[in-house]
């Protein structure tokens, strides 16, 4: 039986009937370690990797950990979902290892135990295993061109990877962890093989803290950034006990995503399929996850953006940037020497002159564009009091301020409801160097609330004066994010989460355009997509740029 296997692994499969993706092929491998013994490993390799037109090529490299009790033969499984994504360009050929962890009696949740006869597991994979992995394949060393993945207590260990070593993984594709915050129910297997241990008891509480993911989100560097995929099935185990419902894996999935996707550093996506703890969830949750990373996943290392850095040595929010150069964004500090009035400053630098202005709450610019006269207009909002008629403001009011061609602030227009949070996140120029804004207002900034939050654009002459103001929404959520202005009238995208008037609800979010002429008349809406991020003008009519993957015109 055992022959027969190895002989099916190292089988190269080839293309069968007509029409069937192109095939790569599995091979075995071997790895001795001086921390966990020998490492049996499976590795997946395209199709064309051995071929001579190929041989300077290197390849992304994805590491699966199998689950608890199986063997690296479970992944084996996803060989023809790799082949079809490859040879119909969803993704860039990759290789795939599959590394065996019998350690721990098959419980070994991927970590560096300190029980007594443990193994330090983690050292050898994210040491030994990757590097010799590198030099045994053409890979893209990188950690842009590695992807860590697991289900189950793979999941777990696919998670610590992605945030205990940020050097060498950007990408994390989680399926139905095994993860539990703070620790793991009383009849978790996480508690019974030793994993979590220390001397001679098999589980120490304070082992599962040091090591599970609360404890390292704090630890992440922003500058490394992880993309990472969390999926589950629906249909997971319920324990019967309500105390213990918070750590059925469906429940601490969700847990998971909502704690990873308040760090800096991780961007996570989260996908509840139908299923149980099995390979029908398993399986298009892998084919789901990788083509949502494969975006990131590349064997070109990231480059820098040519050109000097701004801002403070804290964490700075980049807004806009005008056609002149001029950049617009909120730093935590001074800048250039400029005054500092607390939490994050407005901060205007042009070619020439910076400028930064505030109040001692939050003031965030989110645009910038430049005027005839070599001046610039920026936009955003504040919870304080900018202009100096908004006294004791308790919510955001969006703002619009005109700079001179020589750095001096000719006006500076805060509007927004009383008593309502209103922000500004899209700017356009106006023809007679004033301006359009858009963004949403929450009260009833220019008619009545519709629902949650509303659209809203206003129109700001080249003196500061509000020539007026338009209000749009629906039952749900709508923003603006983007305006753009022409001849024929002004154009506004965003989202909407229960639809707009005059356009059909799609479901779910959508993206949306409405249509007002420069004298702020409603001309029509329409809607598409999930979220509409930016908007301009093309010479032969308009083109909208979705913030999600969506449908484009």
């Amino acid at each position: 039986m055992r022959k027969a296997v190895l002989a099916l692994v190292l089988t190269v499969l080839t293309v069968g009937a007509s029409g069937a993706a192109e095939a790569g092929g599995t091979r075995a491998g071997t790895l001795s370690t001086a921390k966990a013994g020998t490492i049996d490993y499976t590795v997946y390799l395209p199709y064309g990797y051995g071929a001579a037109r190929n041989a300077a090529v290197r390849y992304p490299v994805l590491y699966l950990l199998h689950g608890r009790g199986d063997t690296m033969q479970a992944w084996t499984q996803v060989k023809a979902d790799l082949d079809k994504l490859i040879d119909d360009g969803t993704i860039a050929p990759v290789i795939a290892v599959l590394p065996d962890a019998p350690w721990s009696e098959r419980g070994s949740w991927y970590v560096d135990s300190a029980y007594d006869g443990g193994t330090a597991v983690e050292t050898a994979l994210t040491h030994d295993l990757v590097s010799h992995v590198d030099a045994t394949y053409r890979t893209a060393a990188h950690r842009g061109a590695r992807l860590v993945g697991g289900y189950s207590m793979g999941g777990y260990g696919a998670l610590r990877y992605a945030l205990a070593h940020q050097d060498l993984f950007a990408n994390a594709l989680v399926l139905s962890p095994a993860v539990y915050n703070p620790l793991p129910p009383a009849d978790s297997s996480a508690r019974e093989f030793g994993a979590f241990g220390q001397g001679g008891e098999r589980f120490v509480d304070d082992v599962y803290r040091r090591l599970n993911y609360p404890a390292l989100l704090p630890t992440l560097d922003p500058d490394l950034p992880v993309r990472m995929f969390i999926a589950v099935g629906d249909d997971e185990w319920a324990n019967p006990d309500p105390a213990d419902a918070a750590h059925d894996l469906d429940y601490e999935a969700a847990t998971l995503y909502n704690n990873v996707r308040r760090s800096d550093a991780v961007a996570a996506q989260f996908r509840v399929l139908d299923g149980g703890h099995d390979w029908d969830v398993w399986r298009p949750a892998f084919v789901a996850g990788l083509t949502e990373l494969s975006s990131t996943l590349s064997a070109t290392p990231p480059t820098g953006i040519p050109g000097p850095l701004r801002g403070t040595p804290g964490t700075d929010w980049a807004g806009g940037v005008a056609a002149d150069g001029t950049v617009a964004y909120a730093a935590p500090g001074p800048v250039d020497g400029q005054p500092y009035a607390g939490g994050l400053d407005a901060v205007v630098e042009a070619p020439q002159w910076t400028r930064q202005f505030g109040t001692p709450a939050n003031d965030r610019l989110y645009g910038a564009v430049s005027t005839p006269d070599g001046g610039v207009i920026v936009a955003g909002y504040t919870r304080g009091d900018l202009d100096g008629k908004h006294p004791g403001s308790p919510a955001d009011d969006g703002f619009v301020a005109r700079f001179t061609a020589t750095g001096e602030r000719a006006w500076l227009t805060q509007l927004g409801d009383a008593t309502k949070a209103d922000r500004f996140y899209g700017l356009a120029a106006a023809p007679d160097g004033g301006a359009y804004v858009a963004g949403y207002t929450s009260g009833a900034l220019a008619g009545p609330s519709a629902g949650d939050k509303d659209l809203v654009l206003a129109r700001v002459g080249a003196d500061g004066a509000v020539a007026w103001t338009r209000q749009l929404g629906g039952a749900g959520e709508d923003k603006a994010y983007a305006v753009a202005a022409a001849a024929s009238g002004v154009y506004v995208a965003g989202v909407t989460s229960a639809g707009l008037p005059g356009a059909p609800y799609l479901g779910g979010t959508d993206g949306f355009v409405a249509a007002f002429g420069t004298d702020g008349t409603p001309r029509w809406v329409a809607a598409d997509g999930d979220l509409f991020g930016g908007w301009r003008s093309r010479p032969r009519g308009w083109s909208w740029r979705p913030g999600r993957p969506a449908a484009t015109c």
